[in-house]
């Protein structure tokens, strides 16, 4: 099968490509990348003027439920999802029923993917640190490493105990895998549903103050500094977290971090409404930690963005506040709200996050390079500037609905994947 993708706006930040280009994709390889290529009655043409390519955007965080949640959703509406998102590649965590803590489990996620679309999205596991999740006992670290784990978290739980996340950033680093925790203090957050500060307080809601993010990062990175083993931190959320890591990147220290849309997006007044979907682990922060996030991804202190994809079906999110679990999805509105808050409101340029969606993913996981170049294998995500839409629900493929941002105007949108010989074009 031959694809033409015409009048493209080729970007990619690594090789310093910046170029007006056609695409010709034969058998999912790129075979020739020039201007005004010739086609014919067997080739598949499409004419993407006034869109971007770069090397295909990875998520390398969200949940995909399956196996034991299935009714939030599965591997298969995951990867929907991801390809209407505009993502070539995910990384779902193992707080699954039962947990991804053996080589079996692992096998089997990427062998599923791999039927889903003829693989148009490229699944990489993140395994459990602990077995059951429970922070006591490793998991078996080196057999999921083998079996395809690209890293290891127990992510919607802490890593606590400091002798068992030695061990386990001990073993990550013989791996050449990352650890990524949760930074949370379950004693400082317990009960809490919200940010502790002037909102909570008016509300009278149960607060989860800073702290119990921050003095995680700041135990973790004694560790770090001590064994030298590369560490990343999840959707992170605060101003003192982003001192922390930017400190810590001064030192040269194996850090890494990522934030999620919702946190550069919206602030803790977003919680007045007592939407359940403004309800989120870590939650959402002041407008002050909200500004610093911006500034920790301009300056490089932030390196991903990731969308913490995390589906709960309508009954679980309709109830009050206090009992509605934590978590929204993400996938197909990452790439818009990024454009939106932070390209065109010139926090970020469109080079910066291609970076923060695609290349520094890529490197802090160990993944191979993407190019778009001759002879290269074509993986790539297309996206659109200036393409002015609305936030319908109803159009997502994921099989929850628990957005926040269900009516919201965005500019820029993700247009199309093409994958392992695939293309996918976005309907939101």
């Amino acid at each position: 099968m031959q694809y033409l993708l015409k009048n493209l706006h080729l970007i990619d930040p690594q090789e310093k490509i910046d170029t007006l280009a056609d695409i010709l994709i034969t058998d999912g390889v790129i075979e020739k990348i020039g201007t005004r290529i010739s086609g014919n009655k067997n080739i598949k043409e499409i004419d993407l003027e006034g869109s971007f390519a770069a090397p295909g955007f990875i998520d390398m965080h969200v949940h995909f439920r399956e196996p034991g949640f299935e009714y939030k959703e599965t591997i298969e509406t995951g990867i929907h999802s991801a390809a209407n998102g505009g993502f070539t590649a995910v990384c779902p965590m193992p707080n699954t029923n039962p947990p991804v803590e053996n080589e079996a489990l692992v096998r089997w996620l990427i062998d599923q993917s791999k039927q889903i679309h003829d693989g148009i999205v490229d699944l990489y596991p993140i395994a459990a640190v602990t077995k059951g999740r429970e922070g006591k006992e490793l998991a078996p670290m080196l057999e999921l490493a083998e079996a395809g784990a690209v890293g290891f978290s127990d992510d919607g739980s802490p890593v606590e105990n400091a002798e068992v996340l030695r061990r386990a950033l001990e073993y990550a680093k013989m791996t050449s895998r990352l650890i990524i925790q949760h930074a949370e203090d379950l004693n400082l957050s317990k009960g809490g549903v919200m940010n502790e500060g002037f909102v909570s307080t008016s509300l009278g809601m149960q607060p989860i103050p800073a702290a119990s993010e921050e003095s995680v990062i700041a135990r973790d990175l004694k560790l770090v500094e001590y064994l030298m083993a590369p560490y990343h931190i999840a959707h992170i959320s605060t101003s003192g977290s982003v001192d922390l890591v930017r400190n810590a990147k001064s030192k040269k220290l194996p850090v890494t971090c990522e934030v999620t849309p919702h946190h550069f997006t919206m602030s803790d007044e977003m919680v007045r409404s007592f939407d359940t979907n403004t309800k989120m682990n870590p939650p959402l922060r002041s407008k002050d930690d909200l500004e610093a996030l911006k500034e920790g991804l301009k300056d490089g202190t932030i390196d991903v963005i990731a969308s913490d994809h995390a589906p709960h079906s309508f009954d679980e999110k309709q109830v009050e506040f206090l009992f509605a679990p934590f978590g929204i999805i993400g996938l197909e509105t990452a790439i818009g709200l990024a454009l939106t808050e932070l390209f065109h409101k010139k926090i970020l340029t469109i080079q910066q996050i291609i970076e923060k969606f695609s290349i520094n993913p890529r490197k802090i996981l160990n993944l191979p390079k993407i190019k778009i170049a001759e002879g290269e294998r074509a993986n790539i995500t297309i996206f659109n500037l200036d393409i002015e839409w609305i936030v319908d629900i109803e159009k997502f493929k994921s099989k929850s609905k628990n957005s926040p941002f269900h009516g919201k105007k965005l500019k820029g949108k993700p247009v199309a994947v093409f994958n392992n010989g695939q293309l996918v074009v976005s309907d939101l």
